[in-house]
């Protein structure tokens, strides 16, 4: 069995067990890559997380501003924050840029729709 990568702190451990069991590995998931960002402003770590302006909208919905920390998450802010993502049906992604697969960007080696220079011989 694995260790989290952080301990949830009390508001977010709090939120997670008044969702019900099937929800919570959900919940751990969203939380752990929020808390696991490099920034702990709340704008940068939500656009990694939300697509599109969802994040920024949820923190206007919530009345924060982007630079909001994450410590200052409440409880019921952090379970807003878990039925915005659930309703954006995304997986948190691992990495600071929100990629999720890691490595090469395609297997032939060049992004989407890119492909190396011919050589004429």
């Amino acid at each position: 069995m694995s260790r989290p990568l952080h301990a949830l702190p009390a508001p977010a451990a709090q939120a997670r067990d008044g969702l019900p069991a099937a929800e919570a590995a959900d919940f751990e998931r969203l939380a752990h890559a929020v808390l696991s960002a490099p920034s702990s402003a709340l704008g940068p770590v939500l656009r990694a997380q939300l697509p599109g302006g969802t994040g920024i909208r949820w923190l206007a919905s919530a009345g924060l501003s982007p630079t909001t920390r994450v410590g200052e998450l409440t409880a019921e802010l952090w379970l807003s924050l878990y039925r915005c993502w659930r309703t954006t049906g995304r997986v948190p992604s691992g990495g600071p840029g929100g990629g999720g697969r890691g490595g090469r960007p395609a297997p032939h080696g060049h992004a989407p729709g890119a492909h190396a220079i011919p050589r004429w011989k």
